[in-house]
């Protein structure tokens, strides 16, 4: 029985040991989701996520060591069931609808909102660095790299050339999100991406 004023604690959930319990794994990501609009990357802490799921700490740091790791495993999957890869039939235009798709999803999103807060994190914390460069940068970076791969198939430019101009892909779109510059005209856009498809 509940009296009025009080307050309840989140059911606790149960572990299965090593194997992760879905209804648990669920209830994490839902908990860090809101969080993350809530309070941004800098008001985001496993202890609080913990709480709001009700989860043990310990079940949460086994699947996810710290809050940069956490945080990516919540943005990997909204940003790729927000972004589809496309394909077009030419680099040029795959970056331009990517990069238009990217750019909005960081405006809009809650965890695309907030991702500047991990690169600002990896600038102070060896933990942060380790998670952007080593877990973050290899899985966001293979769909986008399918259209560079792709184009290089096609002719567009030499296979040699790919990592390269990735890279350069990735630093101009670095750059708009960390200096808040997602809202450029689509013929600003268009001349860029022009630049790094020659």
């Amino acid at each position: 029985m509940r009296f009025e004023g009080m307050e309840t604690k989140p059911k606790r959930r149960a572990s299965i040991g090593a194997r992760r319990s879905p209804e648990t794994e669920a209830a994490v990501k839902a908990a860090a989701r809101d969080l993350l609009a809530e309070k941004g990357y800098a008001g985001f802490s496993i202890e609080e996520v913990a709480r709001r799921a009700g989860a043990g700490k310990p079940t949460i740091y086994r699947w996810w060591p710290n809050k940069a790791e956490l945080f990516i495993a919540i943005y990997g999957v909204e940003k790729d069931a927000a972004i589809p890869v496309p394909d077009e039939g030419s680099l040029r235009a795959d970056l331009l609808r990517y990069t238009t798709n990217l750019w909005r999803f960081w405006r809009e999103d809650a965890a695309g909102r907030v991702f500047r807060g991990l690169v600002a994190e990896a600038q102070t914390s060896e933990t942060a660095l380790a998670a952007l460069r080593f877990k973050f940068m290899p899985e966001r970076l293979a769909s986008p790299r399918r259209m560079f791969v792709r184009a290089a198939e096609r002719g567009e430019f030499e296979p040699a050339e790919i990592d390269d101009r990735l890279e350069l892909w990735v630093g101009f779109n670095w750059l708009h999100v960390l200096t808040d510059r997602l809202s450029e005209d689509e013929a600003s856009l268009s001349r860029k991406i022009d630049l790094l498809c020659r």
